[in-house]
């Protein structure tokens, strides 16, 4: 089946802006903004629990199963700071959000992580964790990958355009 409009990912670490990002692009552009993470909770698409971290550890499959009908149509802006569970069937687009080590840091202790968390996330942004994932998942594939950074008000605007560009060339294929 063919998609008329594309499906984005938005990947990338934790507190690089992912929601901030696919929020306002979601209203501009007219598409839905699916938050995985948000899914993750709220379905219980987890069959573990990281105390430490104090965060749920997703389960592939179960968030593979739950996205897929909802991207059957296009039209939506996915969410998540991880790649693995997904198909690159699905996707048009991966736009991989980075962001200044010291930006990051700076919003990961606003949300009140606790310092181990924060610093498990700096290090996954130092060692470009999620582009690689994403790039791995994404390889063998046509889907494009952007990395963008998105560190202040204006690198996200710019972001926006581009995407909104992409957006609006979009051609089934």
């Amino acid at each position: 089946m063919t998609r008329m409009r594309p499906n984005v990912l938005v990947t990338g670490t934790p507190g690089v802006g992912k929601s901030t990002f696919c929020e306002a692009l979601a209203t501009s552009a007219g598409f839905r903004h699916l938050e995985v993470s948000k899914m993750v909770r709220e379905q219980k698409l987890y069959r573990e629990w990281d105390d430490e971290m104090d965060c749920s550890i997703f389960d592939e499959d179960m968030v593979g199963d739950a996205l897929e009908p909802l991207l059957d149509d296009g039209g939506c802006l996915v969410d998540f700071h991880s790649s693995a569970p997904l198909d690159d069937r699905w996707f048009d687009l991966v736009v991989v959000l980075r962001a200044d080590t010291n930006t990051l840091y700076s919003r990961l202790e606003k949300r009140h992580y606790p310092e181990s968390k924060i610093k498990g996330n700096v290090e996954a942004e130092i060692f470009q964790t999620c582009l690689e994932e994403a790039r791995e998942v994404f390889e063998e594939s046509d889907v494009k990958i952007w990395e963008i950074q998105h560190d202040n008000q204006e690198e996200m605007e710019a972001a926006m355009q581009r995407v909104q560009e992409f957006l609006i060339s979009y051609q089934p294929s």
